[in-house]
């Protein structure tokens, strides 16, 4: 079963990361390549050459994108597989559409929204170069946070359901991660690298659609996975009254 679902999970994966590539290149790329552009002119302006590039704009928008979100969302795919097989059956009475849709729900906050909002990516010509180390590890570990946070909290409305009722532990779970989100907001330093000169429309049109690209993909995940796995159980279903007939 646990094959299945994890081959099942990472082949919507790959689709949902197609998806996720076609909005990442229709609305993140020309932000990306406006932002290229102003670093470009800032260069200029102050008498520094151009390094060359490597991999050219063209390959990096086209393949590059594709292969990294295709990766990206085979791996998603993966994990989301494995995690349904854990968790259907034991966060309530729900079928597999309502089961896919909360997990997919949970992981694009944990994983992806609570990290952006305090650590929003940054397109070209934002950020000092000497820190992206630092802001790499602040991110991974925003990460970390999140992840185990929502952990938590599951296993606690789990718990709590038998003593206060389901909407009860669920509003108290809720809670908790929101506490430990907002500790771990306050205790951890914040990143400003964002020059002045930089537009504002601009950045907040870039991390607009990083996010969106996100959004797509668990989205899409979430949806296909739990349809494929309804039309699945009930086709199982049907096969074992004709089976028994024999």
């Amino acid at each position: 079963m646990i094959k299945t679902l994890l081959a099942r999970g990472m082949g919507v994966g790959l689709a949902a990361a197609l998806l996720a590539f076609t909005f990442s290149f229709l609305v993140g790329e020309p932000q990306i390549g406006r932002a290229i552009e102003l670093e470009a002119q800032a260069a200029a302006a102050a008498g520094e050459a151009q390094e060359p590039e490597v991999v050219g704009r063209t390959v990096q928008r086209t393949v590059g994108l594709a292969t990294a979100v295709g990766m990206y969302g085979l791996a998603i795919g993966g994990l989301f597989g494995i995690a349904f097989a854990v968790a259907y059956g034991r966060i309530g009475s729900f079928g597999p559409r309502a089961a896919a849709g909360l997990l997919a729900l949970g992981g694009f906050v944990a994983v992806q929204l609570v990290p952006f909002l305090k650590y929003p990516p940054n397109p070209p010509a934002v950020g000092d170069p000497d820190t992206i180390g630092r802001r790499t590890v602040l991110y991974l570990l925003m990460l970390a946070i999140s992840v185990l946070a929502a952990l938590a909290a599951v296993s606690f409305g789990r718990r709590a359901a038998a003593g206060y009722g389901n909407w009860n532990a669920v509003l108290l779970a809720v809670g908790g991660f929101l506490l430990l989100v907002a500790a771990a907001y306050v205790v951890l330093p914040g990143v400003d690298e964002v020059a002045g000169g930089f537009p504002a429309t601009l950045l907040w049109r870039f991390r607009l659609a990083s996010l969106g690209t996100q959004a797509v993909l668990w989205t899409t995940l979430g949806l296909l996975f739990g349809a494929l796995t309804e039309r699945s159980l009930q086709d199982r279903r049907r096969e074992q009254p004709a089976a028994a007939a024999y």
